[in-house]
């Protein structure tokens, strides 16, 4: 069998390449995962998102001020699983949660609780964190949360900006216990 035939061979029945637009031939992708297992950075996420996490479950316990939300627990992955990422250093993790939880607020209390103003809040946060070069994205949920949470402005400063200053503190601590670590990579 040639070559050719080969590969006719290995093709289900009626497939033409030619026809299918390179749109969704990209969707194929290519190759397999960069992603690689290290003990060390499976013990040092395990500790840095269990600890943030529970020491902003107690302040919220004892200070009766709710200071967790959903997308704190994704940025914990980038900020102790992906710590080298642009998209997790100190500045990407505060101003995006600031700059996104202030578009979903302006939008709430400009538009309300509609599918649309979801859908706005969300396309603009994302539109102003690149725009600052704040890209963080847990971030993005942020509008959501506040818009379907009906919140008022104080969120803003009480939960999002003292709940991601926490989540930086933490990663400053836990990151750099390990000698092969340095975080974070930039601050500006």
């Amino acid at each position: 069998m040639t070559e050719g035939n080969l590969a006719k061979k290995e093709q289900p029945e009626g497939f033409d390449q030619q026809n299918i637009p390179s749109y969704l031939i990209k969707m194929r992708g290519k190759g397999k995962s960069p992603l690689k297992v290290n003990t060390k950075d499976i013990i040092t996420g395990f500790m840095g998102g269990t600890i943030t996490i529970f020491i902003l479950g107690l302040l919220t316990h004892f200070t009766y001020t709710p200071l967790l939300i959903a997308s704190f627990g994704a940025s914990c992955v980038l900020a102790f699983g992906l710590w080298n990422s642009p998209l997790s250093q100190p500045r990407n993790i505060i101003g995006g949660h600031f700059i996104s939880t202030l578009i979903g607020l302006v939008v709430y209390h400009t538009f309300g609780n509609e599918p649309w103003s979801l859908a706005l809040g969300v396309g603009l946060a994302i539109s102003l964190m690149m725009l600052t070069k704040t890209t963080h994205p847990p971030a993005g949920a942020d509008p959501i949360i506040v818009i379907l949470g009906s919140y008022t402005w104080e969120y803003l400063f009480t939960t999002v900006l003292t709940g991601s200053i926490v989540i930086v503190l933490m990663a400053l601590l836990i990151n750099n216990l390990r000698r092969d670590r340095n975080y974070p990579v930039f601050w500006i």
